[in-house]
């Protein structure tokens, strides 16, 4: 073999040996470049996890000053913690100060419907122990575009219907939604929604109560009282069912000055009878005796026969001395 055919194989093997060792070299950096990479996200993750617990400290002793600023830093440090979000928005929104218009104030609530809206995005819908949060944050952004804070019903009605979307069973979104409607005059979208929680719920006593609330102030008393009857069938050991009754009987025929002498009687003979069920539940409902006896004082004022008045006014007052008498026992011998 000639001296020129053995440096030219030399040289080829150590092109080849150098260009392994360059590769080598390359990998050793990148996975040293990636070791570094992991352990300061690493680092960053501990620093994040330490911060919070500081942040949650100081947010138990409800300085949300500090509180506010450290679940900025946790975020600042690793933003893939989704509860923070949560947090730090109710930090801000417990330093806003309703009826207080300064420019930081203000600053305050926007800061707390950013946050909350960013946790309701980022926190998921299907780990159980991040839906619960989710739903707060959801709750809580509504409540910061109610008209005690933002007064936005506009960016309120979304956030219900997300709600809505995430728990279809629970009615207290429905209830918030219908109230939206009703506070801006859409009445129709505003029954809907009620009756899409009695829907939901339908044996929940609640839903009924929502109901007769809304016709009551729609000026709508047979729908007022259907739900409160329909309540009381869902509820029917329940006495309060019945007295709730027997108290919009008697504050219809005593307000309601359109109506004439037989719808009153009418009226006050049904709150009679809605009262008398309370009481033979519970005897010794005081709540009942006394709407009981003012039922009997205003079938008295209605009443064109003096003996008959006088025998109702009667009965009235031995009502009234009974719930009194309850009332002293119950003080005197420390009951309910």
């Amino acid at each position: 073999m000639s001296i020129k055919s053995i440096t030219s194989d030399d040289g080829g093997a150590m092109r080849t040996r150098l260009k392994s060792t360059i590769v080598a070299s390359a990998a050793i950096v990148a996975m040293l470049g990636l070791s570094s990479t992991v352990a300061c996200s690493k680092a960053a993750g501990i620093r994040a996890m330490l911060t919070f617990k500081q942040a949650n400290q100081a947010y138990q002793q409800a300085d949300y000053q500090k509180s506010a600023q450290l679940y900025e830093e946790t975020i600042q440090t690793d933003p893939s913690m989704a509860q923070v979000y949560f947090y730090l928005g109710n930090s801000y929104d417990n330093l806003f100060q309703p009826g207080v218009e300064a420019p930081a104030n203000q600053e305050n609530l926007t800061k707390a419907t950013e946050n909350y809206a960013l946790a309701a995005e980022k926190l998921s819908a299907d780990k159980p122990e991040e839906v619960k949060l989710k739903k707060l944050a959801l709750q809580y952004l509504v409540a910061a575009y109610g008209p005690d804070k933002g007064n936005d019903p506009a960016k309120a009605e979304p956030v219900v219907q997300r709600l809505i979307q995430l728990d279809p069973s629970d009615p207290a979104n429905y209830f918030a939604l219908g109230k939206i409607y009703e506070d801006a005059g859409a009445y129709d979208e505003a029954e809907q929604m009620l009756l899409k929680a009695k829907d939901a719920k339908a044996n929940d006593p609640a839903v009924y109560m929502q109901l007769a609330g809304y016709y009551n102030r729609q000026g709508q008393f047979g729908k007022t009282i259907s739900a409160l009857e329909e309540r009381a069938s869902k509820d029917s050991n329940n006495p309060e069912a019945y007295y709730t009754i027997s108290t919009y009987y008697w504050d219809e025929a005593y307000r309601n000055v359109r109506l004439k002498d037989a719808e009153k009687k009418e009226h006050v003979q049904k709150g009679i009878d809605a009262v008398d069920h309370a009481l033979q539940i519970r005897p010794d409902y005081v709540e009942a005796l006394v709407y009981k006896n003012l039922l009997f004082r205003l079938q008295a004022n209605i009443e064109k026969d003096p003996a008959k008045q006088q025998a109702l006014i009667k009965q009235a007052d031995q009502l009234r001395d009974k719930a009194q008498e309850i009332r002293k026992e119950k003080a005197g011998g420390g009951g309910d």
